[in-house]
């Protein structure tokens, strides 16, 4: 049975790294012409708003008590990109916004764990590494490209137009082909060699290994 004291040290990093990650991906939006997700409330760092019950709860819940594998989602923050000021181009700003705000609270929770040592809190040496390793994990994963996540809309801004629009058509299949890859252990393979290699660039780099 999970206690309180645990399901805090992960809860509070995953809240944070989702609710930001969405949060950015709104906020680049309006300021490249979109505002979607300020006219719709989106733009908050309240994580309530960002929950979406089946992928940031019963999923997670249901992976963590029968495999130890955490794999989730928040609901998306609505981008309307024909409203874009430049919409094939500030596509991939807004895209990469998600993936880049959970490397800059990767950073956060590297300070964070100084001030842990420098505290002798465990609690909060034990949830700063979390928050490290969820907003890398949050982070490789997004990057993967394939359409929706946030890699898959980098490709397509970069692509030529007609072969975007062809790359786009994978898009209704992309949680379905995104679920078969892990099922086949692209975790294992490849999402988690390239997290832990960064963790331990980053540790070292902090001068924590």
């Amino acid at each position: 049975m999970i206690d309180i004291q645990t399901l805090l040290i992960y809860a509070i990093p995953v809240l944070f790294a989702i609710t930001v990650h969405e949060t950015a991906h709104g906020w680049v939006a309006s300021l490249l012409g979109d505002h979607s997700a300020r006219m719709m409330g989106r733009l908050t760092l309240n994580p309530i708003k960002h929950i979406d019950p089946i992928g940031t709860l019963a999923v997670p819940a249901f992976l963590y008590f029968t495999s130890g594998f955490i794999f989730g989602w928040a609901k998306p923050v609505p981008v309307n990109f024909n409203a874009l000021r430049s919409p094939k181009h500030d596509m991939l700003w807004v895209a990469i916004a998600g993936p880049v705000s959970n490397f800059l609270m990767a950073a956060g929770w590297l300070v964070i764990i100084f001030v842990a040592i420098n505290t002798g809190s465990q609690f909060l040496a034990d949830m700063a590494q979390v928050g490290v390793q969820i907003n890398l994990l949050l982070a490789v994963l997004n990057l993967l490209p394939l359409p929706p996540l946030d890699g898959g809309r980098v490709l397509s801004a970069l692509l030529p137009p007609k072969l975007a629009y062809q790359y786009d058509q994978l898009e209704p299949y992309g949680l379905f082909i995104l679920l078969g890859l892990l099922f086949l252990g692209i975790f294992q393979s490849v999402i988690l060699p390239i997290t832990k290699l960064i963790q331990h660039w980053a540790y070292t780099l902090a001068g924590l290994i």
